[in-house]
């Protein structure tokens, strides 16, 4: 990808690990971020499936492979949207392709959350569990929305909260969508104004399912006054002080002040 001008108004800090866990034989998650390109994909191999690992990296390096091949401006949000929720669905099809030409791979599948950062925007889409949280001041939010059973239930009215849904024995790993399960996924999508001081967080349920939002929440505010990689470290640590019982792996994009002498006419046409 080419790029004439700065793709955003703003400075953008990138940080991302990948922790087997304290329980898994492999590390069945896969992660690309291009710093250069403002992009970031996250994948979780689905656990149990043949050679999720295969799919999980099929992912990441599909997505990432053709967002880093578009060079269209990065002023219009709403068209890298479409072009995102595009990618990943074309990253559905080359995982049930490469499933059919090797046996061994038959059945495996993946989640993902992927963004790409824009003049003052940033564009996401997701399939499955793993997901993207923004911090926005003080508040932490929680962007993307599951594709899992449980939140199904939840989302039609059968229980106030999730808690409640798993107090009746519903288990969280029951996902909806996923990528490689069938021909045609239906990719969530959206976009969100950026704005100085936001931190944007993309995570496999490694992490999400043993640290509770409000841990998140404490790490990701104390990150303010330290380095993103403190806090990156921190997550990793704790998500394995609670159990590690899954492969973790989190990106964390901090948006900085705004370039010196940008302006909205800078942006890119």
């Amino acid at each position: 990808m080419t790029q004439s001008k700065p793709f955003s108004a703003f400075v953008l800090e990138f940080v991302w690990r990948t922790d087997q866990g304290r329980m898994r034989q492999r590390n069945e998650d896969a992660i690309v971020v291009r710093p250069d390109w403002g992009v970031v994909v996250v994948a979780d191999g689905i656990g149990g499936s043949t050679a999720g690992h295969v799919a999980s990296r099929l992912a990441t390096e599909t997505i990432a492979e053709r967002l880093g091949r578009s060079s269209d401006p990065r002023s219009d949000a709403e068209r890298w949207r479409l072009y995102l929720q595009a990618t990943v669905e074309e990253a559905n099809i080359a995982i049930l392709r490469y499933a059919k030409e090797h046996s061994d791979c038959s059945g495996m599948g993946t989640t993902v959350v992927t963004g790409v950062v824009g003049w003052d925007w940033l564009a996401f889409a997701y399939v499955g569990d793993s997901r993207l949280y923004r911090l926005h001041g003080e508040t932490l939010t929680q962007l993307s929305r599951d594709h899992s059973f449980i939140q199904k239930v939840v989302d039609q009215g059968f229980f106030d909260t999730r808690e409640d849904a798993r107090r009746y024995g519903i288990s969280d790993n029951i996902l909806t969508r996923a990528l490689g399960s069938l021909p045609s996924v239906t990719v969530s999508a959206d976009t969100v104004e950026i704005a100085t001081g936001d931190v944007f967080l993309f995570c496999t349920d490694g992490l999400s399912g043993m640290v509770p939002d409000d841990w998140l929440r404490q790490i990701l505010l104390a990150a303010k006054s330290e380095t993103l990689e403190v806090a990156a470290d921190a997550l990793v640590q704790l998500a394995n002080e609670r159990g590690g019982t899954d492969n973790i792996t989190l990106a964390l994009v901090r948006v900085g002040e705004c370039l010196r002498n940008s302006s909205a006419t800078d942006a890119p046409a």
